[in-house]
């Protein structure tokens, strides 16, 4: 133990020693002091403003000028998406501008933007409502045209029973009535002609018959061209309608209908002179409006343009200043409200470089008073910092996806890195994947800096972040398919020759006998013979499923010890004595003696049964083996592992719970005497700084139950984790008969 004591400390075994530091910082100073401290990113404050609301705060309308410029940005870029440009990746070369000047370009831009998109939004309803004119009198037109002609091929028919029948006129349909011209005026036949959206059109016409109770004649047709719809900037196929009707009442029942459906109604000259003439000037109108429609987007284009050079330098600065403000808003004035007062945490190593930061901000606000920067004892527990690179980022960000570790514990992602990416080989492991996999992960290594600089896509962007990841990953792949002896599915005689051989020359009962061993076993890995066996896959199950269990019993070990070594650090003893030791004694007599029953087995090669002996040494534990004995004096060895098994589960519930009351109250016997204030210091403390000794009652009930919950899920999940490795065997399993499927149904029958 002292030569364990004796070595030097890793960086990332344990988070970086933490001190707990106040600032004393002038107004003058504050800001540029903050932006450096960001900068450096080496020093969390602590929220001593955490009792008021953020409308109570100092900063509060330097923060609200900050997120309405924010929402000014992203109104620009939304305009910029809408307009189909590409804002500038790498923020634009421009001399550095304070804030107040950025708040006014934005705010001119937005007025510029919102009014070319007023003028735009007119001009393009107006051009809307002429095309649509223009397609309703084109296609009215052809309404109008064929119910002349048909009226002048039907006119001596109706003359003769217009004129013989006097009543006619009461009885007589509208198309008939509309296709007599004197019997049109005199009876009032009208129509009303429109353009409406093409889904809607069968619920208008089912709407205008009942609404007439039948009396009208409804024409459509398809628009020539598409419309588009300023709300959804998408292309609409509309249809042009023509309504022919009798009385005011109708007519003002058609209009409402109209409105109630978003149609648009035009009027329509009955005089084909005066359609045509009318057609003329909406051509005209429209050619006028397309040509100043072009001109104002070809200008908005050019202003969204000029503004997308520089708006990932405006989103940065801007984000960055709302920072700062937050920051600062985290700090308390003093009693002069001349300096602000801050606390916050930061690594040992960090001091250096946070005092010349705030020598820095002293000497660019030409300030007469210095940053007074001094180290303060805390009682609160200080935050977990670990120092990565780009090596080690992307395994600490999985370990934290999980949960962070406490101050000063040990971190878990030193062993990640070996154990993620190995057990991933486990299930992945054919040396041809590897290699591909390892070439994707070189290609984006070798275009890290290039990479890093642009701006990627979500998948693009996790696969980036995890190429070390998938470096080991390719590596340790390629290492198991060399176990496997699998590249691509298929075995190669890479060490050697196989240790196994026909039974004659002809080899005909390969497949059914099987083959003979007549040589040493094969070096390294499995034998390529067992590919195409008979017995192939029974091996391979054997093989995988209780190498899965003994990986997983040797990393739920490695955890149990690591948690021992944490129990050492932070002098606690119970841990070791009432945790530590129960646990192993626990996992090891059921599941350790599973790995060991395993290893002789693999070493004897003894055809025991190792389900019938983990199985009945819970149910009849004195019974004997029988053939299923794998060395002497096992029987005697499973009733006393069961027996120890048993004692571990209350070893872990009831002593630690007791003991700390005991502890608790010898230590609070005396409690209602306290130590006097031997500092001055004491007396002006703020009122949430975290020097203040908060003294917590203890809850023997609540950790009672904590220690229970401990106790059952220690218990349970030593079960359920063991059968959870055995995917471990099930993915490499499924993994190694689809690239069989994959060579010999795809490979194969495609190169022959």
């Amino acid at each position: 133990m002292e030569y364990i004591d004796n070595l030097p400390p890793m960086d990332l075994m344990r988070s970086e020693n933490m001190t707990f530091v106040q600032l004393i910082i002038p107004v003058e100073s504050a800001h540029p002091a903050i932006t450096y401290l960001g900068q450096l990113g080496l020093l969390q404050f602590r929220d001593l403003n955490d009792d008021k609301s953020p409308f109570q705060r100092t900063f509060v309308n330097q923060v609200k000028r900050c997120a309405e410029m924010s929402r000014k940005l992203r109104f620009f870029k939304d305009q910029i998406q809408k307009a189909g440009l590409l804002p500038s990746p790498r923020p634009a070369s421009q001399p550095d501008i304070e804030l107040e000047e950025l708040e006014i370009q934005l705010a001119e831009h937005e007025h510029e933007l919102i009014e070319m998109n007023a003028n735009s939004e007119k001009l393009r309803q107006s051009f809307n409502e002429l095309l649509e004119f223009k397609l309703v009198l084109q296609k009215a037109s052809d309404f109008l045209v064929s119910s002349r002609s048909y009226t002048t091929a039907q006119e001596t028919e109706l003359d003769e029973n217009v004129y013989s029948n006097h009543s006619y006129s009461d009885t007589a349909s509208l198309l008939e009535q509309e296709m007599q011209p004197e019997l049109s005026n005199q009876s009032g036949v009208r129509f009303i002609s429109g353009i409406i959206c093409k889904p809607k059109v069968l619920q208008f016409e089912r709407m205008l018959f009942r609404a007439t109770r039948g009396n009208m004649l409804f024409h459509q047709a398809v628009a020539d061209e598409e419309i588009l719809d300023p709300t959804s900037n998408e292309m609409v196929e509309k249809i042009v309608f023509v309504v022919f009707f009798s009385g005011e009442q109708a007519r003002t029942k058609i209009l409402k209908i109209c409105e109630a459906f978003g149609a648009n109604c035009y009027p329509v000259p009955e005089d084909m002179t005066k359609r045509r003439q009318i057609t003329r000037e909406v051509l005209s109108r429209l050619s006028e409006l397309e040509t100043t429609l072009d001109v104002g987007l070809r200008h908005r284009d050019k202003a969204l343009t000029s503004i997308g050079f520089h708006l990932t330098k405006w989103m940065n600065m801007v984000r960055r200043e709302k920072a700062v403000y937050d920051t600062l808003n985290m700090l308390n004035f003093d009693v002069t409200k001349k300096c602000l007062v801050g606390e916050g945490w930061c690594p040992i190593f960090a001091k250096t470089k946070i005092q010349e930061a705030l020598q820095r901000a002293t000497i660019d606000s030409n300030s007469q008073v210095g940053i007074v920067f001094h180290v303060m004892g805390a009682v609160d527990s200080p935050p977990t910092y670990f120092r990565t690179n780009h090596f080690t980022n992307a395994y600490q960000e999985i370990v934290d996806a999980y949960g962070v570790a406490k101050y000063q514990e040990i971190n878990p992602a030193v062993y990640t890195i070996v154990t993620f990416p190995f057990l991933f080989a486990v299930m992945f492991g054919d040396w041809g994947h590897g290699i591909c996999l390892l070439l994707g992960a070189l290609v984006l290594i070798s275009k890290e800096s290039k990479l890093s600089s642009q701006k990627l896509g979500s998948f693009m962007e996790m696969l980036f972040g995890g190429r070390y990841v998938l470096l080991l990953m390719s590596i340790f792949s390629i290492y198991c398919g060399l176990i496997y002896n699998e590249f691509f599915s298929v075995p190669f005689h890479i060490f050697g020759g196989s240790a196994y051989k026909c039974r004659d020359a002809s080899c005909s009962d390969a497949y059914t006998v099987g083959l003979i061993k007549y040589s040493d076993p094969y070096p390294f890995g499995v034998d390529p013979s067992w590919r195409g066996s008979r017995s192939e896959l029974p091996f391979l199950n054997s093989l995988k499923m209780k190498m899965s269990i003994l990986l997983g019993v040797a990393q739920m070990n490695l955890g149990i010890i690591l948690s021992y070594f944490n129990a050492r650090f932070f002098n606690n003893t119970l841990d070791i004595k009432y945790q530590f030791v129960p646990q192993v004694i626990f996992l090891n007599s059921l599941f350790g003696y599973l790995s060991l029953l395993i290893v002789v087995k693999w070493c004897t090669g003894s055809q025991a049964d190792l389900y019938h002996v983990m199985i009945y040494m819970f149910l009849s534990p004195f019974e004997a083996l029988g053939e299923n004995q794998l060395f002497w004096g096992q029987s005697v060895l499973q009733v006393i592992l069961l027996l120890l098994a048993l004692v571990a589960v209350p070893w872990m519930l009831f002593p630690k719970p007791f003991i700390l009351k005991r502890l608790y109250t010898e230590r609070f016997q005396g409690g209602t005497y306290g130590l006097l204030g031997t500092s001055e210091v004491d007396t002006y403390e703020e009122p949430d700084s975290a020097r203040q000794h908060h003294h917590e009652e203890f809850n023997f009930s609540e950790v009672f139950v904590h220690q229970m919950i401990h106790s059952i899920e220690f218990v349970l999940g030593a079960v359920s984790n063991t059968a959870s490795y055995l995917r471990l065997w099930a993915l490499s399993l499924a993994h190694s008969e689809l690239s069989t499927v994959f060579y010999e149904k795809v490979l194969l029958l495609a190169w022959g």
